[in-house]
């Protein structure tokens, strides 16, 4: 149902409050009925109502059933502050008051963006609170050295601090990202009414119910340059998905790090301890799972297949109006909603406990081969070379093996492969 997004239904309440104040400036509308209907609008907006809004979110129309689904609440509602019965419309009517001077065409793609804005504004705080998580973790492993790898073959040193601050600095990047997408969507194409003609709304409407938007909703809302254009046009939504998938993407990269970090705890690479969550089988005893990071994995991979919804949607659109901007609604609300969810979830049942076996990572950086690339300046590459192959060979510590290539002092040697 309509309900299942709820910054949807806030957004459309937003938008028909923007316009009464509006029609009753220009005289459209007698002070009462203004009022009720303002009214109405600010309960469905505190959070009521919101069970009557019970047509599918997927439809035919181009949201038509939605607005009208709004129409229709808003206009009882207001009935009810008047204090007369239900479907009263001889006195407020649902088209003639409620929609009056607006069409689909511009109320449900408006309503859309306002949603998709705050939905936005919610995922880009829980990210950066993520992201500080990150940092303080990797501020506790700043000195906690590690060997890092690429191919998954071991390379050169780094410390544990180094790998969670990375994943901090990704995840900010992704927050520039989407926050580049709010712009374009905060331009709006309310007062065009059907296709961008303006056709039923009176002069100086347009100006009245935007400003009124900006009041309702703080939010900096701003024309559309081009009616006609803006009515079809969904390159706002299509940029919102992509930054919402490349958020994805990054989110699951980080997460399959984690799993991989911390497998084992025998077997696998054992470097990470991650909190336990729940027992992980039903058959074997001892086993924990990295459940949190799994989650994650799969909303991500839900919202890179909302990303393709919203394309092939938008590329769908025919002439003057796009039909097909409820499932690009659903699914833009749905990837917000996991997405936030999830990085919630993550943060708080996973990042913020993770800890380090400083005994397995010391054992490893002793006897790691990609320790002599910090020797190369020094004994040269073939030297270096030699030495990793005669400790690989050998078993033999890698200070060990320089100092038998290179004929500096096993100290020395230490010395150098710990800078």
């Amino acid at each position: 149902m309509l309900s299942a997004h709820p910054a949807l239904v806030n957004a459309l309440a937003a938008v028909k409050e923007a316009a009464a104040r509006a029609n009753g400036d220009l005289g459209l509308l007698p002070p009462a009925r203004r009022d009720a209907i303002v009214t109405a609008c600010r309960r469905i907006r505190a959070g009521e109502l919101h069970e009557q809004f019970c047509v599918d979110v997927v439809q035919g129309g181009a949201g038509t059933s939605s607005n009208m689904n709004a129409n229709e609440v808003i206009a009882n509602a207001a009935l009810e502050a008047l204090g007369t019965g239900f479907g009263r419309y001889d006195i407020v009517h649902p088209i003639d008051d409620v929609n009056g001077s607006q069409s689909t065409n511009d109320v449900y793609p408006t309503a859309i963006r306002l949603a998709v804005v705050t939905g936005l504004s919610g995922l880009v705080d829980e990210l950066a609170t993520l992201a500080d998580a990150f940092d303080e973790r990797g501020a506790a492993h700043r000195t906690v050295r590690k060997i890092g790898r690429t191919q998954l073959q071991d390379a050169v040193p780094m410390t544990v601090g180094d790998e969670l601050g990375a994943f901090a600095v990704a995840i900010r990047e992704d927050v520039a990202r989407l926050g580049e997408a709010v712009p374009l969507l905060l331009e709006c194409s309310l007062g065009g009414t059907a296709i961008g003609t303006g056709v039923t709304a009176p002069a100086g409407y347009r100006e009245a119910v935007l400003a009124h938007l900006r009041e309702i909703t703080g939010l900096p809302v701003v024309p559309a340059h081009h009616l006609f254009e803006a009515s079809w046009d969904a390159g706002g939504f299509l940029h919102a998905s992509g930054a919402l998938r490349r958020t994805a993407v990054k989110l699951s990269k980080i997460c399959n790090d984690l799993r991989l970090l911390a497998s084992g705890p025998q077997a696998g690479f054992g470097e990470l301890r991650l909190p336990p969550r729940q027992a992980g089988s039903s058959i074997m005893p001892g086993k924990v799972n990295p459940v949190i990071p799994e989650v994650v994995n799969q909303i991500a991979f839900a919202v890179m297949g909302a990303d393709l919804t919203v394309a092939v949607a938008a590329e769908g659109g025919q002439l003057q109006l796009n039909a097909f901007e409820p499932i690009i609604a659903h699914s833009l609300l749905q990837a917000l909603a996991w997405l936030t969810n999830g990085v919630r979830v993550l943060r708080e049942l996973c990042v913020e406990g993770i800890t380090a076996d400083e005994r397995i990572l010391a054992d490893r950086v002793a006897v790691s081969v990609g320790t002599v690339t910090a020797l190369v300046p020094t004994i040269g590459y073939e030297a270096a070379a030699a030495a990793a192959h005669r400790a690989l060979r050998t078993g033999t510590p890698i200070a060990d093996a320089v100092a038998a290539v290179s004929g500096m002092t096993r100290a020395e040697a230490a010395e150098l492969l710990v800078g």
